[in-house]
């Protein structure tokens, strides 16, 4: 059971999947985005150069259908006419035509942003299988395209019967008006009724492309063994990747304990935590902490202190607060000042009383210690 549900598509498409899909070409596409907007920009561009492409119009019919007596004795020239009003028909509807081609070429932006990929125009031979053709004919996929297209015929074609219905007089009322006065009208009548129908076509929009998206996910989501395939790929096997922290670990520790020689004072619990601390005049702005521990580890801070006859001293509140509020290299939280110093004139005391002699120095038995940095004392801040 649990193989079977390794291998079931569960898992959410990464980010690196997503990436590797766009690289080939394969991302969410939906037509019905880039026919609403070729038809839209083009409805648009209509009605606002409405006034212009009207009085063109008319002008191109009245030239077009008026023969003039060169023509007549001259039919070498009905060419070169045509030729004429063809460039200037060709002039008057070039910035619709521009128009259509931006909203063509940018129309499937609007989804994925600017995409080119190679692997698209390499032909692939196996899409002419007609076996494989034939099964895309009865799929799911084919099945879900003659619904859209049942659908967008059903409502473009709803609406369009309303706007012709709507607008039948003014249409039967076409019939009786002069020519310079009826193509106006009916640029008028074209023109609301395409926007009106374009408008439908939103609809279909708002459906196709959440659905577009959501197909596209679904199809690049992943088994639970391909995402830990592509973990071991992206970030490394996982017991490697262990061992490699071991040896980090390992190393760190190694370093603490070569520093523990440096150190001027080691704080102990005495038997559960090691704290070691240095200071210097000169460049340190607190004492740092040079190493740290607990149980075996402590016990080695404290062996490898008394080889290289750094001082001990046993302050279990302090020890426990400098254990769990510091990090090694890190100084010494400000609380914590007095406390240390006192320890650390204790240690010089001790180092001149040893090298001079004299009267020995006490100890320091109650350090300054605040309640709320003590783990034991139960005070939180």
């Amino acid at each position: 059971m649990a193989e079977d549900s390794d291998l079931e598509k569960t898992e959410q498409p990464s980010q690196r999947k997503l990436d590797q899909a766009k690289e080939k070409g394969q991302v969410a596409r939906s037509r019905e985005l880039s026919t609403f907007s070729v038809l839209l920009v083009g409805g648009g561009t209509l009605w606002f150069m409405g006034a212009s492409l009207t009085q063109h119009m008319v002008k191109l019919l009245h030239d077009g259908l008026t023969i003039s007596q060169d023509l007549v004795y001259k039919p070498e020239l009905i060419i070169p006419h045509l030729y004429d009003l063809s460039l200037d028909m060709l002039i008057v509807f070039s910035p619709v035509l521009l128009m259509l081609l931006l909203a063509a070429f940018f129309s499937p932006l609007l989804m994925n942003g600017w995409l080119f990929s190679a692997d698209a125009l390499m032909p692939k031979f196996s899409r002419m299988n007609p076996i494989s053709g034939i099964g895309r004919m009865f799929s799911a996929q084919s099945l879900v395209e003659l619904t859209k297209a049942i659908g967008k015929a059903i409502v473009v074609g709803g609406i369009a019967t309303w706007v012709i219905w709507h607008n039948r007089d003014d249409v039967l009322e076409l019939a009786t008006l002069s020519i310079i006065t009826a193509i106006p009208q009916m640029g008028s009548l074209v023109g609301g009724s395409f926007m009106a129908i374009v408008g439908a076509m939103l609809i279909i929009v708002a459906i196709d492309v959440p659905f577009q998206l959501y197909d596209h996910n679904k199809k690049l989501m992943m088994t639970k063994e391909e995402v830990r395939k592509e973990s071991k790929e992206t970030e490394g096997d996982p017991m490697v990747k262990g061992r490699i922290r071991s040896m980090q670990r390992e190393m760190a520790r190694r370093r603490m304990m070569e520093a523990i020689p440096t150190a001027d004072v080691v704080v102990t619990n005495p038997t559960h935590y090691s704290v070691a601390l240095k200071y210097s005049d000169s460049g340190m702005r607190a004492p740092t902490v040079v190493a740290k521990g607990s149980h075996l580890i402590a016990q080695r801070i404290r062996e490898i202190a008394a080889e290289n006859n750094v001082p001990i001293l046993e302050a279990p509140p302090l020890a426990r607060a400098l254990h769990k509020h510091t990090e090694i290299g890190e100084s010494i939280p400000e609380a914590l000042y007095t406390a240390v110093a006192e320890v650390l004139a204790y240690v010089y005391q001790l180092k001149r009383y040893q090298a001079q002699g004299g009267e020995r120095p006490q100890q320091p038995a109650e350090l300054p210690v605040p309640a709320e940095l003590d783990p034991a004392s139960g005070v939180t801040s």
